[in-house]
């Protein structure tokens, strides 16, 4: 018989043995168990070896093995009751983001997700970029705190304005960039100015930070600046967040006049600006430049992220800030994560710098302006009569739905019946005015399936109707 196959038969035969002893009795010696079993002096040592591994045996030399203690059988399920006296009434609420991160299941149509579909992503471009990266011979090196230098110029580059690669900050994606701005910015229990409805994954980061979200409310054309001013003055808030362009949910772009008063409001109130500028690379139309490049006093902190026109996990932003905050933020990164990875930033530095960065921004442009006029069309044909928004760019459509929808409920619906759409409610940081639901047009994996999703909420809106 072969040695590691005796070893483990007799294993098994002696576990059973264990089995039937008291904790601490004796089992039959060495040389009983080599008579018993037929086996060698090795093959007894190797399997008690084994049961004293798991805990079943302990051996003594001189004395032989003997039944191990067994630990007591649980009476039911751990208690972790205690841990909610010691973590406190703060609560961190990452449901909804993992909502919108979860994929749809088998043979539903994603009408919701902020990220492409991998047919429109620029996969075999980034395999490239990420091989080229990883053969530069300081691929693994510590990078410069601040980023690596010719990924700073592009995104300042991008931003326009006087923006310099010194005012960058490269970091780990527009979420991470998010935290951690506002965690430099604003201490626990002060109120943070957002628009309402907005992104709720800044609603949960503010949250989860102890901040105060304060609604502001808009309009088609974003932001209203006069209940700026006035939400600046109730709350003696000093920080706005803002999504100037391809506004998530709602896709609304504020025009050019809007963004002078904005930062004109902004400093009369003494406060900061948070532009997330998640989705530029994303545009259909020609937009306004961002609200950065128009600032002469470091009001604005801006972040930018090429995800959303890349892939999910190219989690590479950059925070552009000037003067005190821009050295507080920075601290506030160092601290919390100490550097992007450098392979990351490489990858990136590779991708925008090469030749097929512009014509794969042409393709997916053209691909949005198709599939958002797609969705729209297959709207207006079976649900004729609901505000539907005309988005200049970004990948969602903002959908008003019948007064007294559920629109949480009708979400959920819709899931049963193969669409994956978002709700619109948990989008405002308070009592929303109406219902709506966020429709998203970049995440579907074509124009024809986009149009089979609108059928199918189509009917679920109607029978919800009924």
């Amino acid at each position: 018989m072969h040695q590691d196959s005796s070893v483990a038969t007799l294993a098994d035969r002696l576990r059973a043995e264990v089995a039937r002893l008291h904790p601490g009795e004796r089992l039959p010696s060495s040389r009983a168990l080599m008579r018993r079993y037929q086996v060698s002096p090795v093959t007894v040592t190797r399997a008690l070896g084994l049961l004293a591994a798991e805990g079943l045996v302990v051996t003594r030399p001189g004395s032989g093995a003997f039944a191990a203690e067994r630990p007591e059988a649980a009476a039911g399920p751990a208690d972790f009751g205690w841990q909610a006296v010691t973590l406190g009434d703060r609560a961190v609420d990452g449901e909804g983001v993992a909502r919108l991160l979860t994929p749809p299941p088998e043979g539903a149509i994603a009408l919701s997700g902020g990220y492409l579909h991998p047919s429109l992503q620029p996969v075999r471009a980034l395999a490239n970029a990420a091989a080229r990266a990883a053969r530069r011979p300081d691929a693994w090196e510590l990078p410069p705190l601040g980023g690596i230098p010719e990924l700073r110029a592009w995104f300042a580059r991008t931003a326009g304005g006087e923006t310099t690669a010194a005012d960058v900050l490269i970091t780990s994606g527009g979420q991470q960039s998010l935290t951690t701005v506002l965690r430099a910015l604003l201490p626990p229990g002060a109120p943070l100015l957002v628009e309402s409805p907005t992104y709720l994954g800044a609603l949960a980061v503010a949250r989860a930070s102890g901040l105060h979200p304060v609604p502001v409310p808009m309009d088609e054309d974003g932001l209203r600046p006069e209940l700026l001013a006035e939400a600046f003055e109730m709350t003696g808030a000093r920080v706005l967040y803002t999504q100037p362009t391809f506004h998530n949910p709602t896709g609304a772009v504020l025009p050019a006049a809007r963004r002078a008063r904005v930062l004109a409001v902004a400093r009369a109130a003494g406060a900061f600006v948070i532009e997330d500028d998640f989705a530029r690379h994303l545009a259909i139309d020609a937009i306004p430049p961002p609200l950065v490049s128009a600032d002469q006093e470091g009001r604005v902190v801006h972040i930018s992220s090429p995800t959303k026109a890349t892939a999910a996990s190219l989690r590479v932003a950059a925070v552009i800030a000037r003067g005190p905050v821009a050295e507080r933020i920075r601290a506030t990164q160092l601290i919390e994560e100490f550097f992007p990875a450098r392979p990351m930033q490489g990858t990136l530095l590779e991708l925008v710098s090469a030749p097929g960065w512009p014509r794969h921004l042409r393709s997916v442009r053209a691909a949005l302006r198709a599939r958002r006029d797609a969705v729209r069309a297959a709207l207006a044909r079976e649900l004729p009569g609901l505000p539907v928004g005309n988005p200049a760019g970004g990948p969602h459509l903002w959908v008003g739905l019948p007064p007294g929808t559920d629109d949480v409920r009708l979400a959920d619906a819709a899931l049963r019946a193969g669409v994956l759409v978002s709700a619109g409610r948990p989008f405002f940081p308070a009592e929303p005015p109406a219902p709506f639901l966020r429709v998203s047009y970049g995440s579907a994996a074509s124009e024809t399936e986009l149009a089979e999703g609108v059928r199918r909420l189509a009917e679920v809106v109607r029978a919800t109707a009924r």
